[in-house]
């Protein structure tokens, strides 16, 4: 090769090199143990399970876009047989929500009663819009946020006095904490679980354990046979298998269930060994990544 031809190479080689230098991705996808993961194939996983947890950071528009996108393809994959659940709607708004996809509900009506979250417009909208157009189901998972608040304040026993119409949605009652499984253990730590504070740990726990039992009982009632179940949630509640999913796996161990969760680093070259095993794929978002609120 002459040197008239070896220089423009050169030079196009090193555009290319500066450029590369100057990417700055908004997001990574990696397995378990911290190995790089396409979209596709992850996608093709997913799409063979019977149950997926979306674990999401609330305010994070990139596990917001994804949900987006993961939803519509699973629709694609699946033929149709979706149903998505979400943690952002109470039980007993679930008729608001199947009037609202079924078009029986306008946004204002909809909007007005069902106790959307301050960040409905911008991160869950679009996805009860999907639904209405493409004719899914969406399902509403949690607990009314006034029974977990009555736990967190009096225990578990606070609820046994509820009317049979109430009761109804929440998860069968008398339920068992367990509390040894990892989260709500570093849940104590987190509110200091020594003895002066165990009563008032205890019933935060009780309180979460509340949310996780009734998602997994409404999710087992919510999946007709031979369709996927995609949940989106707050990571903690389905991060390490843990929450939701040891509810679920009392109610059916035969489900195949695969977990997504979204975290924050400084880098997005390598997955940092504090997330390693924390779900079977993690989204990966810059820690300045801007927030939806």
């Amino acid at each position: 090769m002459t040197s008239k031809l070896l220089l423009p190479l050169l030079l196009v080689l090193l555009a290319a090199t500066h450029l590369t230098a100057q990417d700055r991705p908004a997001y990574r996808l990696f397995t378990a143990a911290g190995k790089p993961a396409g979209y596709d194939k992850m996608l093709k996983e997913l799409a063979a399970a019977d149950v997926v947890f979306f674990g999401e950071q609330h305010n994070d528009p990139m596990a917001h876009w994804l949900a987006l996108q993961l939803t519509k393809d699973l629709l694609r994959l699946r033929q149709g047989q979706l149903v998505l659940g979400l943690e952002m709607f109470e039980r007993d708004v679930q008729p608001l929500v199947d009037q609202y996809t079924t078009g029986e509900l306008d946004d204002k009506a909809f909007e007005a009663d069902s106790r959307p979250w301050p960040n409905y417009a911008t991160d869950y909208k679009p996805l009860l819009q999907l639904a209405r157009q493409q004719k899914f189901r969406v399902v509403g998972t949690n607990v009314p946020r006034r029974y977990a608040s009555q736990v967190a304040k009096g225990s578990l026993t606070a609820l046994e006095a509820l009317p049979a119409e109430e009761k109804a949605w929440l998860a069968p009652l008398p339920m068992t904490v367990d509390y040894e499984l990892p989260g709500y253990k570093n849940m104590a730590k987190m509110f200091g679980g020594d003895a002066a504070h165990a009563a008032g740990v205890q019933n935060i726990i009780q309180a979460q354990a509340l949310k996780d039992a009734t998602m997994a009982h409404f999710l087992q009632q919510a999946r007709p046979a031979g369709h996927l179940l995609l949940h989106v949630n707050g990571a903690y509640h389905s991060d390490n298998h843990d929450g939701i999913l040891a509810y679920l796996r009392q109610q059916n161990p035969q489900l195949k269930v695969l977990t997504l969760s979204t975290v924050s680093q400084a880098s997005l070259d390598k997955l940092a060994k504090e997330h390693q095993q924390k779900a079977d794929f993690l989204l990966v978002v810059p820690e300045d990544m801007t927030k939806t609120y």
